[in-house]
């Protein structure tokens, strides 16, 4: 195994591939409604619906400073934190479309990294401080990261 071959796995695992360490992000949501998505454990706390489009924005962050492209192409308007539900109304269609988006981008991350020279790969990326590697490695962690949330807030909806 080469070292894009194993980061790559890293990232798989951390979103959508079976891992020994539990449930990756895509896991977390499987199955979700958007109701649950939608709940807050206080008013002005997160969903996992926001959490969700927070995790897509941040995997185009990444995918875009890896391959050198300029800001500006997220699909919705805004940054990092994203109001969910929209006008107050859940929204199954919605949800549903959020969700194919943070599946779609996590899709074109993973094209990017497996394109990369590995012999840059603890070179700086364009626009930053941080190497490939911290930005990849980064990136898995920040979807597990939000994983373990997602499966707490669920845990506290489905005990309400």
């Amino acid at each position: 195994m080469n070292n894009l071959d194993l980061i790559l796995r890293i990232i798989d695992e951390a979103f959508d591939r079976k891992s020994w360490h539990g449930t990756n992000l895509r896991g977390s949501i499987r199955g979700m409604s958007a109701e649950e998505a939608a709940w807050r454990t206080k008013p002005a706390r997160k969903n996992i619906h926001e959490i969700v489009l927070h995790c897509a924005y941040w995997k185009y962050t990444v995918r875009r400073r890896l391959a050198g492209e300029k800001r500006g192409s997220f699909p919705l308007k805004g940054s990092n934190w994203f109001d969910r539900p929209l006008k107050g109304t859940i929204d199954e269609a919605i949800w549903a479309e959020d969700v194919k988006l943070l599946v779609q981008i996590h899709k074109g991350l993973r094209e990017v990294i497996a394109e990369l020279n590995p012999t840059k790969i603890d070179q700086k990326a364009p626009g930053g401080s941080t190497t490939f590697l911290q930005l990849i490695t980064g990136i898995a962690a920040h979807d597990l990261y939000h994983a373990g949330q997602i499966q707490t807030i669920k845990r506290l909806y489905r005990t309400q």
